[in-house]
């Protein structure tokens, strides 16, 4: 008996039958809302591509840590950042300009030669702080050092264009603690400047006239590792907005 193809009859018995029903979509490909979820009070800056950076133009870095560990404005965690602004010193192609250091945040104002050394700079700061933050915190606890994560999310990266933008970031991030009303508990209350940045290394306060950098730290007092800014926004670019004085309390920009 030869074996062909199916009779008509039997062909169209087979397409007849009920197909099954597929219960579940199968498994795999891009789903919307797929992916690990923010954690945290704070989602975060969102992961998109950073965009291309001009070395003319400086960066306001925004870098928060977890609550875990503590208020960073105590003098130990205050040297832990200091080390990290040291080790970040020997980059050529990355600056410090100003630091601000904040209970649960740090803010930088950087210059960088193009994207990818802001990406690196800001890569060796955050492991350097984590690693002296981690040593910083754990010193005379029982038990091993603390190993865990000390920045959560991605940093805030804002890009500087202009004079008054310039000028609006320097007050901001060197009177942030007046924002945030540190300069109202003792004895903060009696500062002038916030000895928790790098204000003393700020040479151009409208209080301080002709002469530079007239108020001194105790002497005990070690100041955080910061460059002279060569960019022309922060050096000169930001005066043609006006001139900064200690005594300004920024607004809510963040």
């Amino acid at each position: 008996m030869t074996v062909g193809k199916p009779t008509t009859s039997r062909a169209a018995k087979r397409r007849s039958e009920p197909e099954q029903l597929v219960l579940w979509k199968p498994r795999g490909g891009k789903r919307r809302g797929a992916g690990r979820k923010p954690k945290g009070r704070r989602a975060g800056s969102p992961h998109k591509a950073r965009p291309e950076l001009n070395a003319r133009y400086p960066v306001h870095v925004v870098l928060r840590v977890i609550a875990a560990v503590g208020n960073l404005r105590r003098r130990f965690t205050y040297r832990a950042i200091r080390e990290a602004t040291l080790t970040t010193a020997r980059r050529e192609d990355f600056r410090i300009v100003h630091v601000s250091i904040q209970r649960n945040h740090v803010h930088l104002l950087v210059e960088a030669a193009h994207k990818d050394a802001l990406a690196a700079g800001m890569q060796g700061f955050q492991i350097s702080a984590a690693k002296h933050l981690n040593a910083a915190i754990s010193k005379g606890k029982p038990g091993p050092r603390r190993r865990g994560t000390v920045f959560p999310d991605r940093y805030h990266a804002e890009i500087i264009t202009s004079p008054r933008q310039a000028r609006h970031t320097l007050s901001y991030v060197l009177g942030n603690w007046r924002k945030h009303e540190e300069d109202r508990v003792a004895p903060m209350s009696t500062w002038t400047i916030d000895w928790f940045s790098s204000a003393a290394m700020f040479p151009d306060w409208a209080e301080y006239g002709e002469e530079a950098f007239l108020w001194r730290g105790p002497e005990t007092y070690d100041p955080l590792v910061v460059y002279q800014p060569k960019t022309w926004l922060l050096r000169e670019g930001w005066k043609k907005a006006g001139a900064i004085s200690y005594r300004e309390v920024p607004s809510a920009k963040r």
